[in-house]
């Protein structure tokens, strides 16, 4: 299969200008890359997970014309229990900033959470951000794998590109966040980023229930 490099650019920029925006998802990486717990599987689950969309999108719900209204609403459902819990958390943590401490040096993951994930824990995290967010389903399976249609025969190459985008933002996020996390050893950064998480996902879910409207 020859793969025309200029479709499979603009597959590559749409998913990387839908993506960058901070949403759940990137939170949540940031988030994990600061506590400096499971890093790079989050990353590799939720790059996956994209791509998982992508195809979905570009391969079925392209010619399927999107998703159902039933199957919607499940969806955006399902978003705002997943958003407003997760909101709550961070909320909590906001108002108990003590419980986030961190500390210096290179073996203290266990120190920057009071209850550290397991490995499972961390995959199943990084599926809901990533199947439970609406927006990740019309971004992705919906709005992508629409703008496919335009390319004809050149679909499949479109879609490589979107997909090779949402890799490429996905390493440098947690190249990003593993940095951050290195370097950001303030309690008063903790206190900041779980309000603004608590209000990121708070909010996100407000927008996603009046659109039930």
């Amino acid at each position: 299969m020859v793969i025309a490099f200029p479709t499979f650019i603009a597959g590559m920029v749409l998913s990387m200008s839908l993506i960058m925006a901070i949403g759940p998802q990137n939170a949540h990486v940031l988030r994990m890359g600061l506590q400096r717990q499971h890093l790079w599987l989050t990353v590799a689950v939720c790059a996956l997970a994209d791509v998982v969309l992508i195809g979905l999108g570009v391969l079925g719900l392209a010619q399927l014309g999107g998703l159902s209204d039933k199957m919607l609403g499940a969806l955006v459902g399902a978003g705002v229990l997943f958003l407003g819990v997760y909101g709550w958390q961070a909320f909590q943590r906001f108002l108990k900033p003590q419980a986030q401490t961190v500390v210096s040096g290179e073996t203290d993951q266990a120190r920057r959470s009071s209850t550290p994930q397991t490995q499972r824990q961390a995959i199943l995290s990084a599926l809901a951000f990533s199947w439970l967010n609406p927006h990740a389903w019309l971004d992705t399976a919906v709005l992508i794998g629409t703008a496919s249609l335009a390319y004809g025969q050149g679909s499949t190459a479109f879609g490589l590109g979107a997909a090779t985008g949402s890799l490429v933002w996905f390493l440098l996020l947690g190249a990003a966040a593993f940095w951050l996390g290195r370097r950001l050893n303030s309690l008063h950064i903790w206190h900041l980023l779980d309000g603004a998480v608590a209000l990121m996902m708070w909010g996100t879910a407000a927008w996603l229930l009046s659109s039930l409207v």
